[in-house]
C-alpha cells in the first residue's frame, strides 16, 4: 500500500496545453480592436469639447431666464418701477425706523417716517419741480439764445483758421429739430403725455402702499422669504439682504448729499455773478446729480449757456469754472467719501448700467440702473465667497432671529403632530 501510495503520489499529474488559437482569427480580432476605437456616448460628455458644450448650454439657458425676466419686467413697469422705487427708498429711511422702534411701536414708527419724509421730501419736492416748470420756457429760451450765441463766436473764431465748417450741416440739424417741435407728432406725443398723467398718479399711489408696507413690516416679510430657503444657505442670504440694504441705503443718502454739495456750488456762483434765474438752475443741477457722472455735467452746461446769453462770456466763462470746479471736488473728494461703501463699482460699469437702463426704462431707467448693479454686486460678492468670514450683521440680527423663531414654531408643530399621532396609537 505504501509502495502504491507513494508511485501514485509521484504519478505525474497531466496538463492540458492551451489550445492554439488560428492565425486567422487572432489577426482579425488585433486587428478589429486597433480599428475600432473605444468610444462610447459618455465619452461626449465627459472630454473638453463636451465640458464645453455643456457650459454654452447652461449660458444659454440662464441668459433665455434672464431675457425673459427682463421683457417681463419691461411689459409690467407700472408694477416694477414703484416696486423698485419703494424698496430703494425704504432702506434709506430704514436706520430712522430701527431708532423709533426702540421708542414706539412698529407700527407708529413706521407712520411717523412714513408721514415725516411725506411732508418733507413731499412738499419740498413739489416746490422745487413746480417753480422748474414755471420758469422752464424762460430756461429753454434762454439755453437757444446761448446755444446760438456760442454758435456765432464759434463760427467767427473758425472764420480766422485755416478749418472749414459745414454751416449748412448745422443748419440742417437746427431745422430738423425746430420742424419735430412745430409738428403735428410733437402735438400728438403731448396729447399723450396728459393722457399718461393718469397712470404717473397710479404709480404713486402704488408707490405709497408699498413704500408704508416696507416701513412697517419689511423686516417681517424678509424673514418669511428666508425661511423658506434651505437652512444651509440661510446665512448667506440673511447676509445678501444686509448687503443690498446697506448698499441702497447707502447710495441714496450718499447722491442726496453730493447733490446738495453740487446745487449749493453752482447756485452761489450764480448768484454771486448775478446771473438770472438762479434758483430754477441750481434746482435742476440737484435734480440732475442722481444721474451719475452726467445729469450735473448737463446741467452746468446748461447754466453756462444762460449766463453767456444774459451775462456775456466773461461771466460764462466764471460758472463753467465753477461747474469744472464743482465736479472735480465731487468726483476726487466727495464720491471716494461719501459713496466709497455704497458704489464701489468702476467708472466703466457705471456708465455701461446708465446707458443700459436709459435705452430699456429711459430716465428712470437711468436712475435705478446704478444702485440696481450696485446691489448686484454685493451681493454677488456674498455668493462667491468674498465675505465668507463675516459675521450676521447687527442690522439683520432681528431677521435672523425672526427667521430661527418661525423655524422653531414650525419644529415645535411637528413635534405636537408627532406625540398626537403616538398617543392615538398608544390608546388604540
Amino acid at each position: 500500500m505504501a509502495l502504491f501510495r507513494k508511485g501514485k503520489s509521484q504519478a505525474p499529474k497531466k496538463q492540458h496545453a492551451p489550445e492554439a488559437i488560428p492565425a486567422s482569427a487572432t489577426g482579425s480580432t488585433l486587428a478589429g480592436t486597433e480599428a475600432k476605437p473605444d468610444f462610447t456616448v459618455s465619452g461626449l460628455w465627459t472630454d473638453l469639447l463636451g465640458r464645453l458644450g455643456i457650459r454654452s448650454a447652461q449660458l444659454l439657458v440662464v441668459g433665455a431666464l434672464g431675457a425673459f425676466l427682463v421683457i417681463g419686467m419691461l411689459r409690467l413697469t407700472m408694477i416694477v418701477i414703484p416696486t423698485l422705487l419703494a424698496v430703494i427708498i425704504s432702506c434709506a429711511l430704514w436706520p430712522l425706523v430701527v431708532k423709533l422702534r426702540k421708542v414706539f411701536s412698529p407700527m407708529l414708527s413706521a407712520w411717523i417716517v412714513f408721514l415725516g419724509s411725506l411732508l418733507i421730501l413731499g412738499g419740498i419736492g413739489t416746490g422745487l419741480v413746480f417753480s422748474v416748470i414755471n420758469e422752464w420756457p424762460k430756461l429753454v429760451d434762454k439755453a437757444v439764445q446761448g446755444f446760438n450765441q456760442l454758435n456765432d463766436m464759434v463760427q467767427d473764431l473758425m472764420g480766422n483758421l485755416p478749418i472749414a465748417i459745414d454751416q449748412a450741416q448745422i443748419d440742417s440739424v437746427v431745422d430738423t429739430v425746430t420742424g419735430f417741435l412745430t409738428s403735428s407728432q410733437f402735438g400728438t406725443g403731448a396729447l399723450n403725455t396728459l393722457s399718461a398723467a393718469g397712470s404717473f398718479l397710479t404709480g404713486l399711489v402704488l408707490l405709497l402702499v408699498i413704500l408704508f408696507f416696507f416701513l412697517k413690516d419689511g423686516d417681517k416679510i424678509w424673514a418669511f422669504a428666508v425661511s423658506w430657503t434651505p437652512e444651509h444657505y440661510r446665512h448667506k442670504w440673511i447676509l445678501s439682504g444686509d448687503r443690498a440694504l446697506r448698499t441702497f441705503g447707502g447710495y441714496i443718502r450718499g447722491t442726496a448729499t453730493v447733490a446738495a454739495v453740487d446745487a449749493i456750488g453752482i447756485t452761489a456762483t450764480l448768484l454771486i455773478v448775478r446771473v438770472p434765474l438762479a434758483i430754477p438752475l441750481g434746482i435742476i443741477v440737484f435734480l440732475g446729480s442722481f444721474v451719475p457722472m452726467v445729469g450735473a455735467t448737463v446741467a452746468g452746461v446748461l447754466a453756462t449757456l444762460i449766463a453767456l446769453v444774459t451775462n456775456g462770456p466773461i461771466v460764462a466763462l466764471i460758472v463753467l469754472a465753477s461747474v469744472i470746479l464743482v465736479n472735480q471736488l465731487e468726483g476726487n473728494f466727495l464720491q471716494p467719501v461719501v459713496m466709497a461703501s455704497a458704489l464701489n463699482l468702476h467708472a466703466l460699469v457705471v456708465l455701461m448700467a446708465l446707458t443700459a437702463g436709459t435705452v430699456l426704462a429711459g430716465i428712470v431707467g437711468a436712475v435705478l440702473s446704478v444702485p440696481l448693479v450696485a446691489a448686484s454686486w454685493a451681493v454677488i460678492k456674498v455668493w462667491t465667497g468674498r465675505e465668507r468670514n463675516d459675521p450676521v450683521p447687527d442690522a439683520s440680527a432681528e431677521i435672523k432671529s425672526e427667521v430661527e423663531s418661525d423655524q422653531d414654531e414650525k419644529a415645535l408643530e411637528k413635534l405636537e403632530a408627532g406625540q398626537d399621532s403616538t398617543s392615538g396609537e398608544g390608546k388604540g
